[in-house]
């Protein structure tokens, strides 16, 4: 069997760092948590998507798909 998958137009953006650190566990517009680690001294940022949680870096591309 052969399939064609349509193209879908997904909205990009880049996602940058704040220079002042987040309140944890607060969503910022782009959907992104900022979240203390085991030690309590350190920062992550993480997303939360269909695949499950992923951690975002300074600079990564954040895209929205059809679902949204």
């Amino acid at each position: 069997m052969k399939y064609r998958k349509k193209p879908v137009i997904i909205e990009a953006t880049q996602w940058i760092k704040p220079e002042i650190e987040p309140k944890t566990n607060v969503k910022d517009r782009l959907g992104v948590y900022a979240h203390k680690t085991f030690s309590d001294s350190l920062v992550d940022y993480r997303i939360d998507t269909l695949e499950g949680w992923h951690t975002v870096t300074d600079g990564d591309w954040i895209i929205t798909g059809v679902k949204g």
